[in-house]
């Protein structure tokens, strides 16, 4: 997984040090970029920032996931991330893993999601049979503000 971050040079850089609308804004550029980088739908990026830390980069849960992706040690390891708190080197390694899943399970944007939350070795194994109430309120939840985003999307194209 380690080579799977594409060679980037960000169109700027950006820090944690902000919090509120301009930290929001920082996230959602990074995201934009990323998403557009990785080819991953934006939507898919935006919902799971949403869900996982409702973009707050200083996010802590109680497992360890830490920032606006909620990146796990290993996780963020695997996909050079140093300081899971620095919003652009959280997004990149959170949208480098979703694409990641993305190949992984073929655009189900389901599993894609479940595998974000569960981990994909439990996702691949069980594929649409893993059931876990947690995984199925998750993935609910993603794909309700998904439909959001998308909705939102293609209003301001028309």
């Amino acid at each position: 997984m380690r080579g799977w971050i594409k060679a980037v040079t960000p169109a700027v850089f950006f820090t944690s040090a902000l919090w509120g609308s301009e930290t929001k804004s920082v996230a959602r550029i990074c995201a934009d970029f990323y998403a557009e980088r990785y080819g991953v739908p934006r939507e898919l990026v935006h919902a799971i920032i949403e869900v996982e830390s409702a973009w707050d980069p200083y996010a802590v849960s109680s497992k360890g996931a830490v920032g606006v992706m909620q990146l796990m040690p290993r996780t963020a390891a695997a996909f050079g991330v140093r300081n899971r708190f620095q919003i652009e080197e959280n997004v990149a390694g959170g949208v480098a893993y979703l694409s990641w899943l993305w190949l992984r399970f073929r655009g189900d944007l389901r599993l894609v999601t479940a595998a974000y939350f569960a981990g994909e070795e439990p996702i691949s194994r069980s594929r649409l049979s893993y059931h876990s109430p947690e995984v199925c309120r998750y993935v609910a939840k993603v794909a309700r503000v998904y439909r959001r985003e998308r909705l939102e999307t293609l209003q301001t194209r028309f």
